[in-house]
């Protein structure tokens, strides 16, 4: 009898589109890519191009690309911001991500309880717009956009940030350089205007920000994380250039506030290394000498620079504010013209905007608590401070301890201008810097101690 032997090894195809099964030439699978990893790159996308039309879509630029952002007219569509439908789409996409939506918001909300606060109060103010028939889009760019941010970015890994990171560090230095040029030449790449109302004779630089106090705002906050914490940008010598070509732009940008903010803070780094140093602190000689040449030269430009007058400009605005002042004195006194009843849930925007132009007041109520008093009224401004309050300790909590800096500009912007009580993405500006700059470290895992053991236990074990 003939024996049948089986084919050898090498007489099989053992790569291909086919392989023998039973006798059969069946097709072999190709490996398919992994769903979760493409849903991955497609929200780090979607929150990468978010993020730089953040920081160079500002409401100017849409009023001048003829898009009606902030100026009356246009359709619904115009009225959100580009990144806050770059967020929800991003959002959407995490949802889907695992194929369980309401399991990952709840794992996304049981890691932040405080921002379900946020949402309720922001909840109760939407519908008060619906019920007395007022515009909404203002509290979905200006109060929702930057918590979707904040818990997308917390979802990310390191890695996956470093995308964002480097978007955000190109797209400020981009505002940055554009805020010398407009300085310098007196040439605005995009005209100044607020809402419909071009803005004539303003020397200060705006860049693709918007407003210069928006943008002076933002650059501090940039130069305060860049100080802070050093493991943004660790080599000496990129880092000190970066905060001396920084603080310089806040000449150009002319905000009062940001820039006492930053020389403040500066000046309290300044004492508490000087205190270190008088208790005995060693630092290396290269370091020592680096900084010592490093101030002289800073002095020696600063006096350079004011002999120039590059300064004059920043300091006729400390010595003659054009008004500011006395504008914000009519911001309280505005509160007196409205009875009690009025205050409860907003007096009439007719008539708001008629004593505003009574006032003076016609770039706006310079100050987010009165401004939120006069169009949501006490009930929802006492509403949303406390939701913002929670959005803060949430933000706090996951950031490093130079985001409490940024937070007390984020006060004193608050306190001084319109900001984030008129139509905006300036807190969301903040909010980014904040996430993406300052995260808390994390912990390194220490292991336990081996507990100590009697000896006459361990000679009882030889024994």
């Amino acid at each position: 009898m003939t024996s049948i032997r089986p084919a050898s090894p090498h007489r099989l195809p053992r790569h291909g589109a086919y392989a023998m099964a039973g006798g059969a030439r069946v097709p072999q699978r190709r490996p398919q890519p992994d769903v979760t990893q493409l849903i991955d790159v497609g929200v780090i996308g979607l929150l990468t191009v978010a993020m730089i039309a953040i920081f160079t879509l500002s409401g100017g630029v849409l009023t001048h690309l003829k898009i009606n952002y902030l100026t009356p007219g246009g359709n619904f569509l115009e009225k959100l911001h580009p990144a806050t439908y770059l967020t929800f789409m991003a959002t959407a996409l995490l949802l889907m991500r695992g194929g369980d939506p309401i399991g990952e918001i709840n794992r996304a909300f049981s890691e932040a309880k405080l921002l379900l606060v946020h949402l309720f109060c922001w909840f109760c103010l939407l519908i008060q717009m619906f019920a007395l028939d007022r515009p909404f889009t203002v509290i979905i760019d200006t109060f929702l956009l930057p918590v979707l941010l904040c818990l997308l970015i917390w979802r990310l890994t390191p890695q996956q940030r470093r995308p964002l990171i480097w978007a955000l560090h190109a797209t400020m230095l981009l505002n940055i350089v554009i805020g010398y040029y407009e300085f310098a030449s007196g040439h605005r790449i995009i005209p100044l205007t607020l809402g419909s109302i071009l803005v004539m004779g303003e020397w200060r630089s705006s860049a693709l920000l918007g407003h210069p106090l928006t943008a002076s705002g933002i650059v501090a906050a940039y130069i305060m994380a860049l100080v802070l914490r050093p493991a943004i940008c660790p080599p000496l010598i990129i880092r000190i250039p970066l905060i001396t070509f920084a603080l310089g732009s806040l000449m150009a940008f002319g905000g009062r506030t940001a820039l006492m903010t930053v020389l403040a803070v500066l000046a309290v780094m300044a004492a508490i290394e000087m205190f270190q140093l008088i208790r005995g602190k060693r630092i290396p000689l290269l370091v020592a000498v680096g900084a010592i040449c490093l101030i002289f030269a800073a002095v020696g430009l600063v006096f350079a620079a004011y002999s120039l007058g590059i300064f004059d400009k920043m300091l006729l605005r400390f010595s003659s504010d054009k008004g500011s002042a006395m504008a914000r004195v009519a911001t309280f006194d505005m509160l007196s013209h409205f009875q009690w009843s009025e205050l409860v849930l907003g007096p009439n925007p007719v008539r708001v905007n008629a004593l505003q132009s009574q006032l003076g007041l016609n770039y706006g109520i310079e100050n987010f608590w009165v401004s939120c008093i006069v169009q949501f009224g006490l009930v929802h401004t006492a509403l949303i401070t406390l939701g913002l309050t929670c959005f803060a300790v949430e933000l706090m909590h996951r950031s490093d301890r130079a985001a409490w800096a940024i937070l007390l500009l984020i006060l004193m912007i608050a306190a001084s201008s319109v900001s984030f009580s008129s139509k905006n993405i300036q807190l969301a500006q903040l909010v980014l810097l904040i996430a993406l700059l300052l995260p808390r470290t994390p912990r390194p895992a220490v292991s336990p101690r081996p507990t100590p053991r009697h000896p006459m236990i361990r000679d009882q074990e030889f024994a």
